[in-house]
């Protein structure tokens, strides 16, 4: 199988380049970072969006999406990493929509879809409890309460956690905090009493929330899947939030590339452009190898995810793991290769490399899915 894209992908990739050209450009994150934007983003333009069909691309069409998959969001959150573009595909498509279709019975689906699917319903996973991702690391705990639950805990990283219609709270129902099982998903609307969400600032001007849930009650019917049964949606799910992640690094790691390349050729030094002196070129040369890598690992990661093959989780990893170091190493080239005014917010570069570092710490980083992927293997 030839790891190119179709022509409705090619076109697809095109569409969103040349809306996010004019709608989101990275002038638009600063304008939304300098301006204190409350929500992190414009609910307009994510109307816009999830009216081009970006919000539903992984949703069947009886829910009110267009049923395509992985390779085709992939396309267009690589061209949204290419823009810094801060909207919630991450958070809504990527975790909540897939969280509801891999656990979520035919009346949450239905209640909860069509809303994502036109851009009213914002979701966030709120699983995370360390400083440093760990998957089932979970304390907070889920008791048994009339009919119902009621969940006490704190988590950490709610992606769009603060501007969220409904959350996906991973809590305990029975076991310790590192095993795997005794984990349950619940679905929380972010207005119920007991529930506080604060509003992170983070380094990459992205939205992110700490959560604290006292005494929260929930109904029985807002358990997503089986009771004690939840990592087996949150594995699935966070390999998907490694490829999309990766897609995304991917993107960050190819603009950088690009602009590096250009400024080499136009900037001058002692009467002569830089790009001629050896040492960048050797430099650049091992950037484009690492990319060249890196696009074919996140073709292939985002097929086997679409296609349901016994590798994808291994695939998840070996993508975010590369991806993960490709973007450190050319970042931190293209800030340098800048020079001085590389490391001034004046500059764009430096908005690239605090965006790579973000992501590759998300769902664990280049470290943590080399030892994955080495289980997974046997090792």
């Amino acid at each position: 199988m030839a790891l190119v894209l179709s022509e409705e992908q090619q076109f697809l990739r095109d569409t969103a380049a040349e809306f996010l050209d004019e709608k989101s450009p990275v002038t638009h994150l600063r304008e939304l970072r300098d301006g204190k934007e409350a929500s992190g983003f414009s609910r307009p333009l994510w109307k816009e969006m999830s009216e081009l069909g970006w919000a539903g691309i992984l949703v069947p069409e009886e829910y009110g999406g267009s049923g395509l998959g992985f390779a085709e969001l992939g396309v267009v959150i690589e061209e949204c990493g290419r823009r810094l573009s801060p909207y919630p595909l991450l958070s809504t498509v990527v975790l909540g929509a897939s969280a509801v279709l891999l656990g979520g019975s035919e009346s949450q689906r239905k209640d909860i879809l069509p809303g994502v699917c036109a851009g009213e319903t914002i979701l966030a996973l709120a699983s995370q409890e360390q400083g440093r991702f760990h998957p089932y690391q979970v304390e907070s705990r889920a008791e048994r309460s009339g009919d119902g639950y009621r969940i006490t805990g704190e988590k950490k990283f709610v992606l769009d956690g603060h501007v969220a219609d409904q959350l996906i709270v991973v809590a305990r129902t029975a076991g310790n905090p590192g095993g795997r099982d005794g984990l349950t998903l619940f679905l929380v609307d972010s207005a119920v009493a007991g529930l506080e969400i604060k509003r992170s600032n983070m380094v990459d001007s992205r939205n992110a929330a700490r959560v604290r849930l006292d005494g929260v009650e929930v109904g029985a019917d807002r358990v997503l899947g089986e009771v004690g049964a939840g990592a087996e949606i949150l594995d699935p799910l966070h390999d998907r939030a490694c490829v999309a992640l990766s897609a995304e690094l991917l993107g960050i790691s190819l603009e950088v590339f690009e602009r590096t390349v250009e400024y080499l050729k136009t900037r001058e030094q002692f009467g002569v452009l830089i790009g001629s002196f050896q040492g960048l070129k050797h430099r650049a040369a091992e950037m484009f190898c690492e990319l060249e890598l890196a696009k074919s690992i996140v073709l292939d990661a985002l097929r086997a995810i679409d296609e349901k093959r016994l590798d994808s989780a291994r695939l998840a990893s070996a993508a975010k793991a590369r991806t993960s170091d490709a973007a450190s190493l050319v970042t931190r080239e293209g800030v340098q290769m800048h020079g001085g005014i590389g490391m001034t917010d004046e500059e764009e570069i430096g908005l690239f490399l605090k965006r790579a570092k973000a992501a590759e710490l998300s769902f664990g980083d280049a470290a943590f899915h080399r030892d994955c992927f080495a289980g997974l293997m046997g090792f």
